[in-house]
């Protein structure tokens, strides 16, 4: 039989396969040691571990079953996965308004090919209109694919195009912008364009998944049709990143792009806004803000677009017992610029004073954040800080590492030459980066077993 016929499979789970008469794409009853299964066989990665057979349950999940636990395999049909993404036409209503979707990679609607592993995207509007019709009650939606990317591969070069592309789009009149996205770098690219892209009069709305469509509990429908009710009809115009609220499907969050960030690897809630409260809640159409202070939509089409980044520009994440060759070698390497997450109210041992003091010296841009996430840099506090201010590293109040990595490569690009400017640009607000205060619900840790938090799951969380 072909080798086809067995995708992936190695020895031991091809010998049994051979032994039961079944190949992929057989639906089949599996007998095992832990219980009886039914599913479809799907095929493997050619580097997927050779221990494993996979079958997808009729509940939509897939499942690895072990060879050794299996007492037979029954064949009782064959269906061969067909991955072609529905296309309808998208209708075009002239009384909705006009929507510019740009792709970069993520999977905002898709289906995974068991084949090779990878994701099939629908991006097209007819693609996006057969996998969410939803859509078609909302907006006029119009794509366009930049790059096809993961989002750990979004960089610079990627930043600076898709800013021009997004002042491109606001000023041809459309009154919506969506970045389809991965989530994995999602807050690093919404920090960018925050800053490459200031003042839009329209919403810029990004918007990923964390769970491909072919899942049943996939999120990529809800942040789809939910991103463009906050692009089309909302009157928030920042950028924002659009992602479950709950871990439960009631209601999207809308996000600062530059509060914003990836806490849970796999939670469909993973984002959150830190040291302050979400702009807004989506829910059934309707936008309700939480914040209230934002930029509002705007009928001109002005927008300030200045793409820029240097990227010899890091972040160093400070640790007890650090030597001072880690600043040595970024500053042999032609690095421009460091961002340190300190400890406390932002500190760093004093071995490795020296090496600032080398950096600064040698025209290094030195800036101090806070490796807690939540709460403000303050180095007049201790002596140590007070120390480190006079080696030439510069605070940053409440803004987040991450967030601070990008605005300093984004300072520097604007004015490569000119550290007092790059100053001047790094320690002003831009789109919420810092803030005069935290509110007292922005620091919000649900610690489970203590009493209240308990009472709460058991009395209000669904």
């Amino acid at each position: 039989m072909s080798k086809d016929f067995y995708k992936g499979y190695r020895e031991p789970c091809l010998s049994l396969m051979k032994k039961n008469e079944v190949t992929v794409w057989c639906e089949l009853i599996a007998k095992t040691t832990r219980g009886d299964f039914h599913g479809l066989l799907l095929p493997r990665s050619e580097t997927a571990d050779p221990e494993h057979l996979v079958l997808k349950l009729d509940s939509g999940y897939n499942i690895g079953i072990r060879h050794d636990t299996v007492l037979s395999l029954e064949k009782v049909g064959y269906r061969e996965a067909n991955y072609k993404i529905p296309e309808k036409e998208f209708p075009v209503d002239p009384e909705k308004p006009r929507v510019r979707l740009f792709g970069t990679g993520g999977t905002i609607a898709s289906r995974l090919d068991y084949r090779t592993g990878a994701v099939i995207p629908a991006f097209s509007p007819g693609e996006l209109y057969g996998s969410v019709p939803e859509l078609a009650d909302i907006c006029n939606l119009d794509t366009e694919k930049l790059f096809g990317v993961f989002s750990e591969n979004m960089g610079p070069e990627q930043y600076l195009i898709l800013a021009d592309r997004v002042g491109e789009a606001i000023r041809d009149g459309y009154d919506g912008v969506i970045i389809g996205h991965g989530t994995d770098t999602m807050h690093h690219t919404s920090a960018a364009l925050s800053f490459m892209v200031q003042n839009p009069p329209v919403p810029i709305v990004m918007v990923g998944s964390q769970r491909s469509s072919d899942r049943p509990s996939s999120d990529a429908a809800q942040n789809l049709i939910n991103a463009c009710h906050a692009a089309a009809h909302g009157e928030i115009a920042e950028v924002m990143v659009c992602m479950f609220g709950p871990t439960s499907d009631r209601y999207n969050l809308l996000h600062r792009g530059t509060r914003v960030r990836k806490m849970h690897s796999s939670y469909r809630s993973t984002f959150r806004t830190l040291g302050d409260i979400p702009l807004a809640m989506v829910e059934n159409g309707v936008i309700t803000p939480i914040d209230d202070k934002y930029a509002t939509r705007r009928l001109d089409r002005e927008v300030d677009v200045q793409p820029a980044f240097e990227e010899k520009v890091t972040i160093v994440y400070y640790y007890p017992g650090m030597l001072p060759d880690v600043i040595d070698a970024l500053v042999d390497k032609g690095y421009k610029g460091i961002v340190i997450a300190g400890t406390g109210l932002g500190h760093v041992n004093r071995k490795i004073y020296p090496a600032l003091e080398r950096a600064s010296a040698a025209g290094v841009a030195l800036y101090m954040t806070l490796q807690t996430m939540w709460g403000f840099v303050q180095m007049y506090v201790y002596e140590t800080g007070r120390e480190i201010l006079e080696l030439g590293v510069i605070p940053l109040a409440n803004m987040i590492p991450d967030v601070a990595y990008v605005k300093l490569g984004w300072s520097l690009g604007v004015h490569p030459n000119d550290l007092e400017a790059v100053r001047k640009l790094m320690t002003t607000p831009i789109s919420g980066d810092m803030t005069d205060r935290e509110p007292h619900d922005g620091y919000l840790v649900l610690q489970g077993g203590i009493p209240e938090v308990q009472d709460f799951f058991t009395g209000v969380w669904k």
